[in-house]
C-alpha cells in the first residue's frame, strides 16, 4: 500500500499511541472471550482458579503490542502515521484470532490435556498474505511472527499453561508456512497464482508436521493401529489449513480493499479495465483526453520500469490523472473540433477553467471511492506550474504587471516518484504531439525542455527523485515517444475498378 511520507511530529505520537491502546484492548477482549466462551456458566470459579493465567496472557499481549509499536516507529513510520493502516493491522490480527479459534476449537484427546489436532487446520498464512498485499513485504514478515507467537500464547493459556508437542508443532507450522507464503506470493499478480501459492505451502506444512511427529514415531510402536491414522489426520488438517489460507485471502481481500480503500495489484487491474465506470465516462465524454491518457500510461509504465517503481501504480495513475476534464471537456485542446471556446473568454477565466481540472479529478476519484493515491496524483501532476499560454495571452492584453500565481496551478507539487513521472510524461506527450516533425532529435529536445522547466520551477522539491533518475526518465521517454510517433511509410494512391470478368484491377 502506497503512503506519502509525512514528517513525524508529537501529534502523530499521541494519536498513534492512543490508537494502539484502543486496539490492544479490543484484541485482549476478543482473546479472553474466545478462551472463556465455553466456560461462562462457571466463570467465577474459572477466574478464581486460573485468573493468574489470564493476567499472564494479558501482560504478554501487552508486550507484543509494545513490540509492534516499536517496530513501526523505527522501521515504518509511514504506517504508524496513518490511522487507517494501524486499524488495518489490528483488524487483520483480530480476524485471524477469531477464524483460527472457529476452525480449530480447542478440546482434548482421549481425556488428556493435549491440544486438539484441529489446530493444524488454522489458515496459517492468512495474516502473511493479507499484510503482504495490503501493506508490504517487510511488514508481512514481522506480523507473521507476531501472529504465530500470539496464537501460541493463546494455545498454552487455553491448555492450562501446559506447553505440549502439538502447541510447538502449531507454532512452527504457522511461522514457516507464513514465511513461505510471503516469498511465493510476492510476484503473484493473478488470483489463480494465489491459489497455486496455497497449494505450494502445503509442502512445508506437511513436511514439518511429519518431521515433528518423528519423536512420537520413536516412542510409539511403528506398527501400532493408532500412530499412522493419527499422523494422517494431522496431515489432513494441515492440508485444510494451507488451502483455507488462500481461499479466505481471496474472499477477504476485496472486503479489505473497499473498507480501507487500499490499492492492490488485483484492484489496480479492475480499475484500469476498459469497463471501469470512470474510464468509460472519460472515453465517452472526453475521447481526446482518454487517448492522451492511454499514451501517457504507456510512457509512465516504461519510466516506472526503468526506475524500479511499481508499474501497475504508474499505469493506473496515468489513466486517471486527467479525469477532471470530464466536467468541461470542450475547453481542452485534445477534445476540440474546430471551435475553441477560449476565444470568447478572458485569459484569467480560461486559466481558472483549465487549472480546475486537477481539483475536479481528485474530487471525482474520491467520490467514486477509488484509492487516495490516484486522487493525489490527479491533484499533483501539474504541481504549481504556470499555464503559459494564457499567461502569455494576458501579458499581451495589459500594460501592467501580472501576478503569475493567478495563472498557475494550485498544487501541491508531486510527492512521490510516480507523481513526478506522470508530470513529466504528461507534459512530454502533449509537447511531442504538437511537433511538426517528430524526429528523435526533436523529441529529445522537447523532453529535455519539459524536465528542465520543471526543475527550474522546483516542481520536484517535495519528492525524493534524483538527477540520475530524471536522466533515466528522459532517455526512456525519448525512446518510447519515438516508437509511439514513429515515421510511417507513405502508401501509394491506387484507384480500383472491376474488369469485365468481375476481377479487381488497380491503377496508380
Amino acid at each position: 500500500m502506497k503512503e506519502v511520507k509525512t514528517e513525524w511530529s508529537g501529534n502523530h505520537t499521541v494519536k498513534s499511541v492512543v490508537l494502539f491502546v484502543v486496539h490492544f484492548i479490543v484484541l485482549l477482549l476478543i482473546s479472553i472471550f474466545l478462551l472463556l466462551k465455553d466456560k461462562m456458566d462457571v466463570l467465577p470459579a474459572e477466574m478464581a482458579e486460573n485468573g493468574a493465567d489470564y493476567l499472564y496472557m494479558s501482560c504478554c499481549l501487552l508486550m507484543l503490542t509494545v513490540l509492534m509499536y516499536t517496530y513501526f516507529f523505527f522501521e515504518s513510520k509511514e504506517c504508524l502515521a496513518s490511522a487507517k493502516t494501524i486499524s488495518l493491522v489490528f483488524t487483520i490480527l483480530d480476524l485471524y484470532v477469531i477464524v483460527a479459534f472457529l476452525l480449530s476449537k480447542q478440546g482434548t484427546l482421549d481425556g488428556t490435556s493435549n491440544l486438539s489436532y484441529a489446530v493444524f487446520s488454522r489458515p496459517v498464512a492468512l495474516v502473511a498474505l493479507l499484510t503482504l498485499v495490503l501493506i508490504g513485504r517487510k511488514e508481512a514478515i514481522f506480523l507473521n511472527i507476531i501472529s504465530s507467537v500470539l496464537m501460541f500464547l493463546l494455545d498454552i493459556v487455553g491448555n492450562r499453561m501446559m506447553i505440549t508437542q502439538t502447541a510447538y508443532s502449531s507454532l512452527i507450522v504457522a511461522f514457516v508456512a507464513g514465511m513461505f507464503a510471503i516469498f511465493l506470493a510476492s510476484k503473484a499478480k493473478t488470483r489463480i497464482r494465489v491459489i497455486s501459492v496455497g497449494v505450494l505451502i502445503l509442502i512445508p506444512i506437511m513436511l514439518i508436521i511429519f518431521l515433528l511427529e518423528l519423536t512420537t514415531m520413536v516412542e510409539a510402536d511403528i506398527q501400532s493401529e493408532t500412530f499412522w491414522p493419527s499422523l494422517i489426520e494431522k496431515l489432513g488438517f494441515g492440508i485444510f489449513g494451507g488451502m483455507t489460507s488462500a481461499i479466505l485471502f481471496l474472499f477477504l481481500l476485496p472486503v479489505f480493499e473497499r473498507v480501507f480503500n487500499c490499492l492492490t495489484v488485483y484492484r489496480l487491474r479492475e480499475i484500469t479495465a476498459p469497463d471501469a465506470p470512470l474510464l468509460q465516462r472519460l472515453k465517452q465524454q472526453a475521447p481526446g483526453t482518454f487517448n492522451h491518457s492511454e499514451t501517457v500510461a504507456q510512457l509512465a509504465e516504461a519510466c516506472a520500469a526503468a526506475l524500479g517503481e511499481d508499474v501497475d501504480y504508474a499505469r493506473a495513475a496515468a489513466y486517471y490523472h486527467d479525469v477532471g476534464k470530464i466536467n468541461q471537456p470542450e475547453y481542452f485542446t485534445e477534445n476540440q473540433q474546430g471551435f475553441n471556446p477560449h476565444d470568447e473568454l478572458t485569459p484569467e477565466l480560461s486559466a481558472d477553467i483549465i487549472r480546475l481540472h486537477t481539483q475536479d479529478g481528485s474530487s471525482l476519484i474520491r467520490s467514486s471511492h477509488l484509492p487516495q493515491f490516484l486522487a493525489d496524483v490527479a491533484l499533483e501532476h501539474h504541481g504549481t506550474l504556470p499555464i503559459r499560454y494564457f499567461y502569455a495571452k494576458a501579458l499581451k492584453m495589459t500594460d501592467g504587471d501580472l501576478n503569475i500565481e493567478d495563472f498557475s496551478y494550485t498544487g501541491p507539487k508531486p510527492r512521490t516518484k510516480i507523481a513526478a513521472i506522470i508530470m513529466i510524461a504528461d507534459g512530454s506527450e502533449a509537447a511531442a504531439r504538437s511537433l511538426p516533425k517528430r524526429t528523435p532529435d526533436e523529441v529529445e529536445k522537447v523532453v529535455r525542455n519539459v524536465i528542465e522547466e520543471r526543475m527550474q520551477l522546483e516542481q520536484f522539491s517535495d519528492c525524493e527523485i534524483t538527477l540520475k533518475e530524471l536522466s533515466v526518465i528522459r532517455q526512456t521517454l525519448v525512446e518510447t515517444l519515438s516508437g509511439v510517433y514513429h515515421r510511417r511509410v507513405k502508401y501509394p494512391s491506387i484507384r480500383y475498378a472491376k474488369d469485365v470478368d468481375g476481377s479487381a484491377k488497380g491503377e496508380v
